[in-house]
């Protein structure tokens, strides 16, 4: 997709502007350490005063938490389209029902596990579907919200295999893939990370947990204006 065309459907994105309040997402491939950062986030802005709420995509409602099932339990091939709009669907929904509301609290930050991004990363590059394809379904309300600023933590494929294999844990519908996947993953991120420069923000996730989680805050410090 030509660069002038990239231009002109993320003229119809729009940035979260609820004043005194922000919208932050994390992205990353299995084993970027996603979840211990998110935690440890959520508990510095408590620390700082605000109110926090963190949701995980897809889910955060009902409606998201059947969709996650029926897509991770799912024994057979989804169809890539059909992933792509179940995943945005699940979006509309939380974005509409919890998200927009409690961004309009003051003094509120909301943290999500997954955004636009991951299907950048799932079904733009490893399904094959194109950016295209996912901007343009991201062009209407309430899709076209963008978090204040992402957080990619960025592992090569050996780092997230070798995590894979010390958690052991059961493997659900995505993680059943294989490497070639999931360098295509990396691939999307990537891919993201450079048609939403401004936005997202990469972060070594191969350092330690403390080192990590300190880029972090002094990265979205330095975003947000937070001193």
């Amino acid at each position: 997709m030509h660069n002038t065309e990239i231009s002109q459907i993320l003229q119809d994105f729009t940035l979260q502007n609820e004043q005194d309040s922000y919208l932050i997402s994390f992205e990353g491939i299995e084993g970027s350490g996603k979840s211990t950062q998110i935690k440890n986030l959520c508990q510095y802005f408590e620390s700082l005063g605000k109110s926090v709420y963190q949701f995980r995509e897809p889910g955060g409602t009902k409606f998201g938490e059947k969709l996650r099932r029926a897509i991770l339990e799912s024994e057979i091939k989804i169809d890539p389209i059909a992933e792509a709009h179940l995943f945005a669907s699940a979006r509309a929904q939380l974005l509409t029902q919890e998200i927009m509301p409690k961004l309009k609290e003051k003094n509120t930050v909301v943290i999500l596990d997954r955004y636009i991004d991951s299907s950048i990363a799932y079904q733009a590059s490893a399904r094959g579907l194109g950016l295209n394809t996912i901007l343009n379904i991201h062009r209407d309300s309430p899709l076209n919200i963008m978090p204040n600023c992402t957080i990619y933590l960025r592992i090569d494929l050996e780092t997230s295999l070798a995590r894979q294999s010390a958690r052991g844990n059961e493997k659900d519908y995505f993680e059943k893939e294989n490497q070639n996947f999931y360098q295509k993953l990396i691939d999307g991120y990537d891919m993201a990370a450079q048609t939403f420069k401004e936005r997202i923000l990469i972060i070594d996730g191969s350092q330690s947990v403390s080192d990590v989680e300190k880029d972090i805050i002094k990265s979205i410090n330095n975003k947000l204006g937070i001193h």
